[in-house]
């Protein structure tokens, strides 16, 4: 009775290498997006050592001048990882500077009641977004462009100028520090690190994260699993329209007043951070902390540009567009090695 053999070469090729499980590996963009942030503070602190870079404030100021940047980009990694796309965040952050100038400086309203409901308007917000997308079967893109212009629009419709807080409890707040010793952090950097510690135990210990990766892992899967596709879908657009409310009162607190114009463009810098920090595009993979190092990298960006001197703010842009790219080829190559 012969026995049939089988040849190393098939053997081995069906055995993944050591390239190809690294490229399978889930936590692979976000440990290059934090060594990437590794290495560029390293060179900061080697070129800019003698200007006060390895001052331990220049670092807190990354959590402090991108406390609203954070926060919006925390609820645009809910809807990536869902498989969607949010494009309201900017006009939804500008409505909220508007709607609080208007109501506290205009109308005479307590900020104390002016948060509670300036939240409540993000999140119907985001909540009508995601019951449009879901009951009506429209792409997100388009929705949430709308939603775009929406909100943009009733910025003109409050005032087409810009409306400055002199409300002595926005000046307090926006002033508030907490001290750590080594240096502070402003009331928004501490929120915005409560928001992603939320977020983190909401992504990865709950039922409702489990849902959120599921349905962006494979949308038809989930369907067949018995999920509840339609809520979780309307869910996280409604905590990316809370979370861009939440921004919108933060930026607030640190420009200290209104503007039609303020965060224009700033979805697409919440998009850009969630991509770097390793969040796929397609949706299903990808961590909330990864999040927080590609808002670090593209702060870190600004705060070199500004060390240096002589480069123009455009730079910036310049600089998020190549890794941008670069992390879109990582995110296909890690697709096509899981496919082969």
């Amino acid at each position: 009775m012969s026995a049939t053999t089988q040849s190393p070469t098939a053997a081995d090729s069906r055995t993944p290498s050591k390239v190809q499980r690294l490229l399978g590996d889930r936590r692979l963009p976000v440990a290059a997006t934090a060594v990437l942030f590794l290495v560029m503070y390293g060179v900061g602190l080697g070129r800019y050592q003698y200007y006060g870079f390895a001052e331990p404030q220049v670092f807190l100021n990354l959590f402090i001048d991108n406390s609203y940047l954070l926060v919006a980009a925390v609820g645009v990694t809910f809807v990536i990882l869902s498989g969607g796309i949010d494009l309201s965040v900017g006009s939804m952050i500008g409505f909220t500077t508007m709607f609080t100038a208007w109501l506290v400086e205009r109308q005479g309203v307590p900020l104390v009641l002016v948060i509670p409901m300036a939240l409540a308007v993000g999140a119907f917000g985001g909540f009508l977004m995601g019951y449009v997308i879901q009951n009506f079967e429209i792409q997100p893109f388009i929705v949430t462009l709308a939603g775009l212009f929406l909100f943009r629009g009733l910025c003109l419709v409050i005032s087409k100028e810009s409306i400055s807080i002199s409300d002595s409890a926005v000046s307090s707040m926006a002033q508030a520090q907490v001290s750590l010793g080594m240096g502070f952090l402003s009331i928004g950097a501490v929120v915005s690190l409560v928001v992603l510690a939320v977020a983190f135990y909401v992504l990865h210990y709950t039922r409702f994260g489990r849902r959120v990766y599921a349905i962006g892992g494979n949308e038809q899967s989930a369907l067949l699993m018995g999920l509840p596709q339609g809520g979780t879908k309307i869910a996280v657009y409604t905590v990316s329209g809370f979370c861009s409310a939440l921004a919108g009162l933060l930026f607030t607190l640190y420009i200290q007043s209104g503007d039609p114009l303020h965060a224009t463009g700033m979805e697409l810098d919440a998009i850009a951070a969630v991509v770097i920090g390793g969040t796929l595009l397609t949706g299903g993979s990808g961590y909330v902390v990864g999040t927080l190092f590609g808002v670090l990298v593209l702060g870190l960006i600004k705060s070199i540009i500004q060390f240096e001197g002589t480069l123009s703010s455009w730079w910036t842009k310049i600089a998020t567009g190549v890794l941008l790219c670069a992390f879109i080829l990582v995110q296909r190559v890690m697709t096509v090695s899981k496919k082969t």
